[in-house]
């Protein structure tokens, strides 16, 4: 009886301990959240106005003018970039971004992987343990951003991927990552990179006109890779925010699953304590008895 007395109150002492860490990783992940959402609130109406604007761009433009990161061409190559953690504890977060990569490649990309032409560019390093383990071809190149996370860092990884696409190493280039909404929610999504997706014309509504200044190509030439070194970089600082906010939640709800198993264990170790008090009333009275016997 004193042995599963022990027993009980040594995992009481480790739920305990446990529950500790799991307070101070959400207090951690609620502060690193609060600087991430922050960044990617005042990023995204900004993201969001640029690439607008480059499709409507790339849809106006008519006649000869080429544009390489525009070029709509057979789908023969591809590359995916996955932005996921560099940490794991933060639910399923990276298991549904790995999961997103391995479903879209089955549904979109299937003729390409199995010739072996589906390319991975992880950022992240839980993306690429996770799926290179999974058999697929993954580049660790831009894996760890996280530990400099900068925009600079994320304009390296877009540069490269933009060569890439005009050097026709790739046909198509897509985003996989989690666009943060709040604490408790990310939504997962798979987003083209490239080539510039131009905007579904609608009947019946006029063609934007547009006045260049400087020139058409020049302008273009260089407004280009900064929409697009924005686009990437606006997805990654979605998923800093996504993944905090994932953590914290994981750990909040980690801490709530602590206490109910501590209320547990505390009645398991009264009821095992009162049992022991039992047992030995009774032997004592047993062998009072026996002594007036």
């Amino acid at each position: 009886m004193a042995g599963q007395l022990k027993e009980v109150r040594n995992r009481i002492k480790s739920v305990q301990s446990t529950q500790q860490i799991t307070k101070a990783m959400k207090m951690v992940s609620a502060a690193k959240l609060r600087r991430a959402q922050d960044s990617i609130t005042q990023m995204r109406p900004y993201a969001r106005k640029l690439q607008e604007m480059l499709s409507n761009i790339v849809s106006s433009i008519e006649g000869g003018m080429t544009m390489a990161l525009a070029e709509e061409r057979t789908v023969e190559k591809v590359l995916l970039i996955v932005v996921t953690s560099d940490r794991g504890l933060c639910g399923g977060y990276n298991a549904n971004l790995i999961k997103l990569t391995k479903s879209t490649i089955a549904e979109k990309y299937e003729a390409q992987w199995k010739k072996g032409n589906v390319a991975i560019w992880n950022i992240g390093k839980k993306g690429f343990e996770g799926l290179n383990k999974s058999g697929y071809k993954t580049d660790a190149t831009f894996k760890d951003i996280y530990l400099h996370l900068n925009f600079e860092a994320v304009q390296e990884a877009a540069q490269a991927a933009m060569k890439a696409f005009e050097n026709k190493e790739f046909d198509a280039i897509e985003i996989i990552y989690s666009e943060f909404k709040n604490a408790a929610t990310q939504e997962y999504t798979a987003e083209r990179f490239l080539p510039i997706p131009k905007v579904n014309k609608v009947a019946g509504k006029k063609k934007s006109d547009f006045i260049f200044e400087p020139a058409k190509e020049e302008l273009i030439a260089e407004l280009m890779p900064k929409i697009l070194n924005t686009q990437l970089f606006k997805a990654v600082l979605d998923g800093s925010a996504s993944e905090h906010g994932a953590r914290m939640t994981a750990m909040d709800k980690a801490s709530e699953n602590a206490n109910e198993l501590l209320k547990s264990l505390k009645i398991s170790y009264n009821r095992a304590r009162q049992a022991a008090i039992t047992t030995e009333l009774t032997e004592i009275v047993s062998g009072a008895a026996a002594l007036q016997g």
